[in-house]
């Protein structure tokens, strides 16, 4: 049986799908594993090119698309290994990658989930750990993003250190996450209500709330080349970041979601 259970989901980005898989065939991990597409009902042909050309795959397609959330719990579902891989079908994986994740994992039987660093395609470390979110910590971490993304020198070098150290954090990136099954349905998996946006850093608190903790480990390095960018995103995606977003803090800050909504409201960005 396999023992690393690597979901990717997909909506409407063969392309990138494409890579990630290539680069995971290139490169496997060594550590037994299965590899899950989870289809969201694309209409760019995603689902037929993993069926020709990824025959050992498992693809679940559906018909329509139910968010990251709830395509992830599919998969999580449709599997049987001891640990769980949450992969965007944005990253490429170089040799050795993985392997060195669940090594860090096992080295540390007081965490469940485990995070690697992640960059870009030019190599820059991305900011994907970080505190619980809270108003002012969003406001934050939005801040050092930004002002990393327009490569402000005492930023970046910011980044480039905290990316460095090994830690314990409240959360790590969903773009790939590892994660022990046990945890995972301890906690009840993701939370289905979040459909873009939000979702990794509510199951790193669902699962931190049973005692478990959570790693960021620079061990393991993945290319992420974030094609889910919000600043392509749809209208629709916008909507649906927006109702993550607002269905975070009416879970996590209710004191603070009626002043979100009337901070939506006044830009023109409440959804309906």
């Amino acid at each position: 049986m396999a023992r690393l259970a690597i979901i990717i989901v997909n909506y409407n980005a063969g392309g990138h799908l494409e890579n990630c898989l290539a680069s995971l065939a290139q490169a496997p991990p060594v550590t037994p594993h299965q590899i899950v597409v989870v289809d969201n009902g694309s209409t760019d042909g995603s689902a037929d090119a993993v069926r020709a050309r990824w025959p050992g795959v498992t693809l679940h397609a559906r018909n329509t698309n139910a968010g990251f959330a709830a395509a992830n719990n599919v998969g999580i579902r449709a599997t049987a290994g001891e640990l769980l891989l949450l992969l965007n079908n944005d990253t490429l994986v170089p040799r050795g990658a993985l392997d060195a994740l669940v090594a860090r994992l096992d080295a540390n039987p007081d965490a469940a989930v485990a995070g690697p660093r992640l960059v870009d395609g030019d190599g820059r470390p991305e900011l994907s750990f970080g505190p619980m979110i809270s108003p002012l910590g969003e406001l934050r971490q939005k801040a050092v993003v930004a002002l990393h993304r327009r490569r402000v020198p005492p930023v970046t070098a910011w980044v480039r250190r905290a990316t460095g150290r090994e830690r314990h954090v409240a959360w790590v990136s969903g773009a790939c996450l590892l994660v022990r099954r046990s945890a995972a349905e301890e906690a009840g998996l993701l939370d289905e209500r979040f459909f873009l946006y939000t979702e990794d850093v509510d199951f790193c608190a669902a699962i931190r709330a049973r005692g478990h903790r959570v790693l960021f480990t620079p061990a393991a390095e993945i290319v992420h080349l974030r094609g889910r960018s919000r600043a392509t995103a749809s209208a629709a995606t916008e909507t649906a970041y927006r109702r993550s977003h607002l269905a975070f803090y009416d879970k996590h800050h209710p004191r603070w979601a009626h002043v979100l909504r009337l901070y939506l409201r006044l830009k023109g960005r409440l959804p309906r």
